[in-house]
């Protein structure tokens, strides 16, 4: 065992330690070496080394959404903190405990035009749960100690029990390499106490007497972890004719009875249609909600009250938020769905009505079109394996997977806190490393590019595939309202190029693969998940002026 001879130093790792946080990622530096040196020489630390702040932070982040525990990045001072900043928005909008430990000069030395200094206390004000700046001196050198033990007991607790990202602002004063053989400090260990009470029966009792006067019913289901509710309590709902459950590609909810794909439904309805099946409750539970189409709907039809479950963050999306039920939805179910009645209901059926009408106009629909986006989706998501996990890149992609019934087998994940192209191959990438579950990323070409330093990496295991749709530029803005086909859109809207990843895989070791046609991709996807000694990356070439009028005539054809 090797310490860093700073004991601020020390007792930062001994708390990560007691907490239980395992997974370290670095950054190089120097102001951080104290740092590095503690996590990288401690046997309980699995740590890794990632150059880029941004991707480290997705990476950071991809382990976290899978292991459901703070995962923990560290760095030096100055700009390289501000890289970390949009994956702590990513977590703090998606509830994933990411813990962003910074080193930074001691007080004196900023604002004075030393080098690579900032103003690095709660740099992250508006997105992160908790900021712990700690000190270097004090006068009172126990006082010091107890402070600083106070405010990282505090950072990681919170990481813990509200599930988002928390900052730790370590300074440190030079020399910063030096080493010690056993550690000279002791800190106290502050246990995380979940102060969630149990619901009140009165509250439960209420819920069940609104929800049985009520003859419509919808439950929507954001973004939502696998294996949260039990199979017993699906069925339940699922029983139920004046109960519909919307569910989306991040749910990872399923159940014959419910209802998928929404935006393949809501879209084509007239308002008639829509005001006939506006829900007197609306209850929700689960993340942020992809589809565009159900926002609108809900928030021009809106339900006369809105429940919403969970723990973290209560979001009144759809302008009628009236009651917030602080618990995890399997514990509500468990409790609530007990007192409930099933009732008679149209409400159902007549969805029931226009899913089977959708979907066999979907089927008929992609049985007529030429290769395109939509085309290589379908066949795509055909070939995924089964018990596997799917990490979908945002805009295009995102939303073409919204409009498929997808394998009920497949474990997916978006990230949908800011929505945002940056950090979409790192979070895949750190998802694939704590996974025995193999791990599919699909992505477009401007998100993939962008996010291109992700590859830099010495963790990817052979097993993980990427598939990028290439279309030649930001396809989502040709289905956006503008005047395409024009220079000034095509160069500042869809940003059109001709980059491609072969020479990315050649550098980072990927088996590349190019395809650009229907009887291509079904051939390259029959030998895509073999065994392989590299990681593989599939890019797929799409015709890049027609995909938007294929999916736009698709929306006309299935009404």
């Amino acid at each position: 065992m090797k310490y860093p001879k700073i004991p601020l130093a020390q007792t930062l790792i001994k708390l990560c330690e007691a907490k239980g946080i395992k997974h370290i990622i670095i950054s190089p530096g120097s102001r951080n070496a104290p740092l590095t040196i503690g996590f990288s020489h401690h046997p309980y630390f699995k740590c890794y080394s990632i150059v880029d702040e941004r991707c480290a932070a997705f990476f950071a982040l991809g382990i976290a959404q899978q292991l459901q525990e703070p995962t923990a990045v560290v760095c030096t001072s100055g700009s390289a903190l501000l890289n970390y900043y949009p994956a702590v928005a990513e977590a703090f909008f998606s509830d994933i405990p990411l813990v962003v430990i910074s080193a930074d000069r001691p007080k004196h030395l900023i604002g004075i035009g030393d080098g690579q200094t900032i103003n690095q206390n709660h740099v992250f004000e508006n997105h992160i749960l908790y900021s712990a700046n700690l000190e270097l001196n004090l006068d009172n050198k126990q006082s010091l100690q107890d402070r600083n033990e106070i405010e990282i007991n505090k950072a990681l607790n919170t990481a813990y029990l509200k599930q988002g990202p928390v900052h730790i602002n370590v300074p440190f004063d030079e020399p910063l390499y030096d080493m010690v053989d056993a550690a000279s400090v002791n800190p106290q260990v502050i246990p995380a106490e979940d102060n969630v009470l149990p619901m009140e029966s009165s509250v439960i009792n209420t819920c069940i007497n609104d929800w049985n006067s009520a003859s419509k019913k919808m439950i929507l289901v954001g973004v939502n972890p696998p294996n949260t509710i039990n199979q017993e309590w699906l069925d339940v709902i699922a029983k139920d004719d004046s109960v519909i459950v919307f569910t989306e590609t991040t749910s990872n909810l399923q159940h014959d009875d419910f209802f998928p794909s929404i935006d393949k439904i809501i879209l084509p309805l007239n308002d008639e249609a829509l005001m006939r099946l506006q829900p007197d409750i609306l209850l929700t539970f689960g993340g942020l909600i992809v589809s565009k189409k159900i926002k609108a709907f809900l928030r021009k039809y809106r339900p006369q009250q809105h429940w919403h479950i969970g723990t973290t963050k209560a979001n009144d999306t759809f302008f009628s938020l009236n009651r917030c039920l602080e618990a995890k939805p399997n514990d509500f179910f468990s409790e609530f769905l007990s007192g409930i009645t099933t009732k008679q209901s149209d409400y159902k059926p007549s969805w029931n009505q226009i899913k089977a009408h959708r979907n066999s106009k979907h089927d008929e629909y992609l049985k007529t079109i030429d290769f395109s986006d939509f085309k290589a989706f379908e066949i795509i998501f055909k070939a995924i394996p089964n018990h596997t996990i799917l990490q979908l890149g945002n805009s295009s992609t995102i939303r073409y997977a919204q409009l498929f019934d997808l394998n009920k087998t497949l474990n997916v994940f978006c990230n949908r806190g800011t929505s945002g192209i940056d950090g979409s191959t790192s979070t895949a990438i750190g998802c694939a490393v704590v996974n025995t579950k193999q791990t599919t990323f699909i992505s477009g070409d401007l998100s993939f590019i962008y996010d291109s330093n992700a590859l830099w990496n010495n963790y990817v295991p052979n097993t993980f595939r990427v598939i990028v749709i290439n279309n030649q530029g930001g396809g989502i803005f040709r289905i956006l309202p503008g005047h395409k086909n024009t220079e000034n859109f095509d160069t500042y809207f869809e940003t059109k190029h001709e980059l491609t990843a072969e020479h990315l895989c050649k550098m980072y070791g990927f088996e590349y693969t190019k395809v650009s046609n229907t009887k291509a991709l079904q051939g390259a996807l029959q030998s895509f998940y073999l065994e392989s000694n590299q990681p593989k990356l599939l890019e797929v070439f799409t015709p890049q002026t027609t995909n938007d009028e294929i999916l736009l005539d698709y929306f006309r054809f299935i009404s």
